[in-house]
């Protein structure tokens, strides 16, 4: 099966050492998957947005992002990246 690259959106509403723990160790766990992070605190809203580059197997990226969304107060979004691969054109890259 060939790798997916994708990109994770997750938002944190709530923030507490329980699920920052929890995210931090979901993402220990799957670091070999892991392209990079970035992490921004929006305290103006109290939330914590946290972007995650991964290249995986599909469902290795389904997993981290199902159990992030497992997490409670975290919301979890996944979006797949057209690749050459996948007879796009150039125009979509």
């Amino acid at each position: 099966m060939d790798n997916k690259i994708a990109i994770l959106a997750i938002v944190v509403h709530y923030k507490t050492e329980d699920n920052i723990d929890q995210i931090n160790g979901l993402l220990h766990d799957y670091q070999s998957i892991i392209v990079g992070r970035m992490g921004i605190p929006y305290r103006e809203k109290g939330l914590s947005l946290i972007s995650v580059i991964v290249d995986g197997r599909e469902d290795e990226v389904n997993s981290l992002s199902g159990k992030l969304g497992m997490v409670p107060n975290v919301t979890v979004k996944t979006s797949y990246a057209n690749t050459k691969n996948e007879k796009t054109s150039d125009k979509d890259c």
